[in-house]
């Protein structure tokens, strides 16, 4: 014999050390993914973040010209009711116009046009703007009702946004985002 012995009866099969790494590979990739789990599953988001994946406001209250601002994953959304002039303001904006000709609405496909209708909550609810109310320059929050164009003016930096949130003035790059949103009921908004 050539000293080199088997467990097999065949010599080209696997041994009792091919099984032995086999197992301890084994078992150290089950080790590995004990050791790991706790650490991905603290990643997941906790039960208050997810509640807070949609939230519904009552904007039954508000006649036009009001606003209200709701908190929404954290960040502030604005909620107006225009009233007719400021929605004709708004219409009268020709796209040349604008700082950014994007709608920056999660409603509508990515390419749709920053036209007033576009920006609002849709036909027959011109008058509803919902947006994140936070500034697309370095997100300080804009005061309503304000600056150049009488819609959302950010003192920090200067930006000027129209009534339909669309930047029209200052440093800032972008209209200020729509989130995904509809109408629950004709006085309720679910946004998310």
């Amino acid at each position: 014999m050539s000293g080199h012995e088997t467990t097999s009866g065949d010599a080209g099969g696997p041994t009792r050390r091919d099984f032995l790494y086999l197992t301890t590979g084994m078992a150290g990739a089950v080790g590995a993914v004990a050791v790991a789990w706790p650490f991905i599953d603290q990643m997941r988001p906790d039960a208050s973040t997810l509640a807070l994946a949609s939230i519904e406001v009552d904007v039954g209250a508000l006649e036009p010209g009001m606003s209200l601002t709701a908190k929404w994953r954290g960040k502030p959304i604005f909620i107006r009711n225009r009233t007719p002039e400021e929605v004709e303001a708004a219409n009268k904006v020709a796209l040349t116009e604008l700082k950014d000709p994007v709608a920056r609405n999660g409603n509508l496909p990515p390419d749709a046009q920053a036209t007033d209708l576009d920006r609002s909550a849709g036909k027959g609810k011109e008058n509803w703007i919902v947006m994140i109310g936070s500034c697309t320059h370095l997100g300080c929050v804009p005061l309503g009702q304000a600056g150049d164009f009488g819609g959302w003016f950010c003192p920090c930096h200067g930006s000027h946004y129209d009534t339909a949130g669309r930047i029209r003035k200052g440093p800032a790059p972008q209209n200020l985002a729509i989130p995904t949103f509809s109408f629950a009921s004709d006085t309720v908004i679910k946004i998310g």
